[in-house]
């Protein structure tokens, strides 16, 4: 009896591989996946709603799809050729067009098809072309996949010229119960995986697509990321029942080790206590950053001298794994013991003639150049927060000074922190030992911002420094790549202005900072920098804002260029009020029709109207209430109540439209015309007093 093949199965691919880095594991593991069912759906193998799952763990990436068809539908494929009338000559008789058309698709003029629309008829061909297979489809989609995983790095091994993340050891395809055929990476795939390095070594045959997991596990391999981080968290929680501490879990630390274990087992360690007199941040670096380990406390929430660390073996002697990573972190800490006992027996301030010596950029000096600028920046924002200027400079001139300790070079990821530190230690103002440890805030998206208006300030005081200064040398961001950060940094600045309310002007700080930097060779802070940085950090607005304004109205207040966070703030507030009103289209439209008449005006606009000019009627009312308006508008946007400004700027409607309805701009009388386009032009630049209304994209 004839064996009859389903029209659908079960699609498994694995690539196997050398230990894939863990920090980028589960996005390489996802995105994968997404390609591959993304490659398939484009394919027509599979549909919309079908389902798969991906697996990823230190040595294979994999992924599984469900009712992946055999074979794609067939296509009717369709080709237009020339126009009917281009086709024959009057005779009947095929031009070369047609002769060059039916040529191209292999066919005689006489089978080829008339296709009639609106606009004509044309020649057509039509075939029936036969669905590819899976088995040729596939592989072309796991190449494709792979080449557009986000690898910034990739390398090659052996003599081949292949290239990915890691070297490539194996390639499992299988469909249903048969393996798909093919070479990528110079291997043969096959219905073949490998099991847990040292549990497991050997082969695992893949007897169908759905007993993959079942046979990882049996081979000691969780395969799922998922399921085995959940599993991370399951053992690490019998073990906090068992010990009564409380384990800190940190997400990010969570998945890179999820990353780096196939069979996890989780093994509570202890430190020496005598290692609790160090700062936590020193002792939880230690442990996260290069041990990879989970620190506890107790429930005060108390730091304790114990350390829960993820092995990838369940070993046989359990206490010999635990003692060889206590030994580790025993070392470690040390280290950072010994750091911490030499660095306090020098005050900080005698560490900034040292700065000297770290160098922030070729062209824009050492860390202590970029110190000396921060100071005078950080004495301008205090005298605009009203205070005195010698804690905001000391605390700038300290900021960077743990940057030369032995601690922060052991642990860089403590600068600011051990600053601090040390700043209590040596006895300096409370205040200034947090803006050291606060003024790198925010360090990201949604982290927290300088507590108070010194830490505020010394923290812009350093972005505003990095902006300005490599806007001025021309080391900007560019598409994706941001290497200095000046991105996050412009955002910083951004928000701790308008979530703190620190009512600063941006042009003045650029226009301070890049003074500062004109002191050194080679460093021109032109006007045209300068104005390039702040339409830099004014973009950063759009980000800012996105979720909670529309485009249209950020483009609005953006156009007027308000150096200050604050007063943009409260403009675009206004703007999304003023967008509200029935008067918005109306006056939206308006103001377009003003900005385009004036654009396209070759006349010389006087800058003012005459009365005497005013002949019609329309224009004359025009003025009356551009006068009237004016005189309670100006006080308003002086006290930047921006929002009752608009309210009130909405009476230009009806003189506006009545304007536009009766009255000819463009009169061959000149003087009549320039006044008219005065007239308009002072109307323009009332609403540009807030916003370019002319942006706001209204519905008709």
């Amino acid at each position: 009896m004839p064996v009859v093949r389903k029209k659908a199965d079960n699609l498994l691919i694995e690539i196997g591989t050398e230990e894939l880095p863990p920090k980028a594991l589960y996005m390489l593991g996802k995105t994968f996946a997404e390609s591959i069912v993304k490659g398939l759906g484009e394919a027509g193998l599979i549909s919309d709603d079908n389902k798969y799952r991906w697996f990823a763990t230190p040595r294979r990436l994999a992924v599984w799809v469900s009712k992946v068809r055999v074979r794609q539908s067939q296509q009717t494929i369709e080709r237009r050729g020339p126009a009917l009338q281009a086709a024959f000559e009057a005779d009947g008789t095929p031009t070369i067009a047609a002769l060059g058309f039916a040529r191209s698709c292999g066919v005689d003029v006489a089978e080829l098809g008339r296709a009639e629309e609106e606009k004509g008829t044309w020649l057509v061909f039509k075939q029936v072309q036969k669905g590819s297979t899976a088995s040729k489809i596939v592989p072309e989609c796991i190449e494709r996949s792979l080449k557009q995983l986000p690898i910034p790095k990739r390398m090659r091994w052996g003599n081949g010229d292949d290239e990915f993340v890691r070297p490539v050891n194996w390639l499992a395809v299988v469909h249903g119960k048969r393996p798909i055929r093919c070479r990528i990476f110079s291997i043969r795939s096959g219905n073949v995986s490998y099991g847990h390095r040292f549990h497991h070594p050997r082969a695992v045959p893949i007897a169908n697509a759905d007993v993959y997991e079942a046979n990882m596990t049996k081979a000691y391999v969780i395969a799922d990321f998922e399921k085995r981080r959940e599993q991370i968290l399951q053992q690490i929680e019998r073990i906090d029942k068992k010990q009564k501490f409380t384990t800190v879990i940190d997400k990010a630390l969570l998945d890179e080790v999820t990353a780096l274990v196939e069979w996890p087992q989780a093994l509570v360690g202890e430190f020496d206590k005598s290692f609790l007199k160090l700062p936590a941040e020193v002792l939880i670096s230690s442990m996260q950053g290069h041990q990879k380990y989970f620190h506890v406390t107790n429930s005060r929430g108390t730091l304790l001298p114990n350390f829960i660390t993820v092995s990838n073996i369940n070993s046989k002697s359990p206490k010999r794994v635990r003692s060889g990573n206590e030994r580790v972190l025993r070392a470690r800490l040390a280290d950072a013991q010994f750091f911490w006992e030499t660095d306090r027996k020098q005050p900080l301030e005698a560490r900034y003639q040292s700065l000297t010596s770290v160098l922030f950029h070729r062209k824009l000096g050492s860390v202590h150049d970029k110190a000396q600028r921060m100071q005078k920046l950080a004495g301008f924002m205090a005298g605009i927060a009203k205070e005195k200027s010698a804690p905001y400079e000391r605390a700038a001139l300290l900021a960077k000074t743990d940057l030369v300790s032995e601690m922060v070079g052991e642990f860089p990821e403590l600068q600011g922190v051990i600053g601090r530190y040390y700043a209590v230690h040596d006895g300096e103002d409370e205040m200034i030992a947090d803006a050291i440890a606060q003024h790198y805030q925010p360090r990201f998206a949604g982290d927290t911002l300088p507590a108070n208006r010194l830490a505020q300030s010394v923290s812009i005081a350093d972005k505003i420094d990095s902006i300005t200064g490599l806007f001025a040398i021309d080391e900007t961001p560019s598409g994706d790549k941001d290497p200095y950060g000046l991105r996050r940094a412009a955002l910083g600045v951004l928000r701790i202005i308008i979530e703190q309310e620190f009512d600063l002007d941006l042009v003045e700080l650029i226009t301070l900072a890049a003074d500062s930097l004109a002191e050194f060779p080679g460093v021109e802070c032109d006007q045209a920098s300068r104005d390039t940085a702040l339409d830099f950090m004014l973009d950063r607005l759009r980000a800012y804002y996105a979720d909670a304004f529309e485009p249209d109205e950020i483009a609005a207040v953006i156009e007027c260029r308000p150096g200050r966070p604050l007063d943009f703030d409260l403009r675009l507030k206004a703007v999304a009020e003023f967008r509200k009103m029935e008067q918005a289209q109306s006056l939206s439209a308006a103001n377009k029709r003003i900005r385009n008449i004036m654009r396209k005006a070759d006349d010389q606009v006087p800058d003012m109207f005459s009365d005497a000019l005013l002949t019609d009627a329309g224009e004359r009312e025009l003025a009356s209430a551009l006068v009237e308006v004016s005189s309670d508008v100006w006080p308003l946007i002086t006290a930047r109540r921006y929002t009752e400004a608009l309210s009130l700027m909405a009476n230009f409607r009806g003189p506006i439209d009545r304007f536009f309805d009766e009255v000819m701009v463009m009169t061959d009388d000149g003087a009549v015309r320039a006044n008219r386009l005065a007239l308009l032009d002072h109307v323009s630049r009332l609403f540009l007093s807030i916003a370019d209304i002319s942006k706001l994209q209204m519905p008709n």
